[in-house]
């Protein structure tokens, strides 16, 4: 397992506050022991970030990768901490937030950083374009997923 990911790992549960379901995801709100990366990302902008809305969708699949990978993310965030910030400003608070993971276990992260007012004007979350294949000949993915496993 990844040493960055146990350091971090705490049980968490998030309820929605001001959430909309979307009809073809029902998100996952308790960390899935089977998946470190994906619960350390969302312990860690729960505590750091508090959303009233949080959504991580593990989009390795999509990629050039080997099944089971955490190695490419989308998150949606939506949270009164970005009140008055710039979409920027955001994103360097989520960055901010999985820095460690970011440097070591995550290839690719998009990110939807949403005050609720944004949230409750349009409830989507953006899908991802198809992958060009372009992580095939990206070895540093590859040496990411080997330190994992070491």
């Amino acid at each position: 397992m990844l040493p960055c990911i146990l350091r971090s790992f705490r049980p968490v549960s998030i309820v929605p506050a001001l959430s909309r379901p979307l009809a073809h995801f029902s998100p996952r709100m308790d960390p899935d022991p089977s998946r470190p990366v994906e619960s350390a990302i969302r312990t860690k902008l729960t505590s750091q970030l508090e959303p009233q809305h949080l959504e991580v969708h593990n989009e390795s699949h999509m990629h050039a990768v080997p099944p089971g990978s955490e190695s490419h993310f989308r998150v949606l965030l939506v949270s009164p901490r970005f009140e008055g910030l710039s979409l920027l400003q955001r994103h360097r608070l989520v960055n901010e937030a999985l820095r460690e993971e970011l440097s070591s276990c995550i290839h690719a992260l998009a990110i939807q950083a949403k005050t609720p007012q944004q949230w409750g004007d349009n409830p989507t979350l953006a899908k991802s374009p198809p992958c060009m294949g372009g992580s095939k000949g990206d070895h540093s993915v590859e040496e990411k997923l080997k330190v994992g496993r070491e």
